[in-house]
């Protein structure tokens, strides 16, 4: 049974499309997302990125088509069954802050969890793992208003992946954040990725977001786990590029094929400005505060 379902995608779009006061958002999507991959989806501000992902965790319903979560029609699921698979399933994290402001770093990370009622153990145990996990287990009884940007990002995280869900979604993750707590998210993203085995849609405007996740994977030793460049096709973590224009997928594939790539819509994006240029560091612990940036080698 773990076998086939294994095989069945994580997500899946069908000829899906979308119009908001009869503007067309999204128009005849098709893509699979496989299990234990990642898909960067980028485009210009309004091409339909965002709307994307609320269709990928069943937060809206296209006009036609249809949008399944690991083999299941969403379309056919009553709102109870749709709560479960985004509880269950999936966590998502927006480009927004949306931490609860009045609760701790602890009760923040639990409130899933206490609104399924899972037993106060059992949700201290799964709390403090992912705590750990994004380097804020000291911070437990602080609240947000407590905490620069970057940790309040990483709580976020945290938030989103409570339980392991074998699904995520990010929306510009990094936005906002300065280069060295920048690559601190990235880092944990691709820990979480490569070491839980998690599928994710990654939607950025951050070219330079792409080529470092493309390129990292996080690997398991005996003193921890390291963030490591795949100089190789073979070891280098599964991640595919789709590009949208006005709500259409005009570009999918690798990293490399996208930033090779002629066509318009994607040069306009390659050639842009597009913003801090992240530079790769040489150490297993993105909390380590005697990290230092060194030059990349293109």
């Amino acid at each position: 049974m773990e076998t086939e379902t294994n095989n069945i995608p994580a997500i899946e779009f069908r000829d899906v499309s979308l119009s908001f006061d009869e503007k067309r958002v999204l128009s005849d999507i098709n893509f699979t997302l496989k299990r234990g991959e990642m898909i960067f989806i980028t485009g210009v501000s309004g091409s339909g990125k965002s709307m994307l992902l609320r269709l990928a965790i069943a937060l809206d319903h296209p006009d036609s088509g249809q949008v399944l979560i690991e083999g299941r029609d969403v379309g056919m699921l009553d709102e109870p069954e749709l709560l479960e698979i985004r509880s269950d399933r999936m966590g998502i994290v927006f480009q927004e802050d949306s931490l609860f402001t009045g609760l701790t770093v602890y009760d923040n990370v639990a409130y899933r969890l206490d609104e399924h009622r899972v037993a106060e153990a059992e949700t201290a145990k799964a709390v403090m793992e992912v705590l750990r996990f994004v380097g804020l287990e000291q911070e437990a009884e602080k609240l947000p208003a407590e905490l620069s940007g970057g940790m309040r990002r990483r709580l976020e995280i945290a938030r989103a992946l409570i339980g392991w869900p074998s699904i995520m979604l990010f929306d510009e993750p990094a936005s906002g954040l300065d280069p060295l707590t920048a690559i601190q998210v990235l880092d944990l993203i691709i820990r979480a990725r490569d070491i839980y085995g998690i599928s994710s849609l990654y939607v950025t405007k951050k070219l330079d977001e792409i080529p470092y996740l493309a390129t990292h994977r996080a690997q398991k030793s005996s003193d921890g786990v390291a963030i490591e460049e795949a100089f190789q096709k073979s070891t280098a973590p599964h991640t595919r590029v789709m590009v949208l224009d006005a709500g259409r997928i005009v570009f999918t594939g690798s990293a490399a094929e996208f930033e090779g790539s002629s066509l318009p819509a994607v040069t306009r994006l390659t050639h842009a400005d597009n913003g801090t240029t992240i530079s790769s560091f040489a150490t297993s612990d993105p909390w380590d505060k005697t990290r230092r940036p060194r030059e990349r080698i293109l």
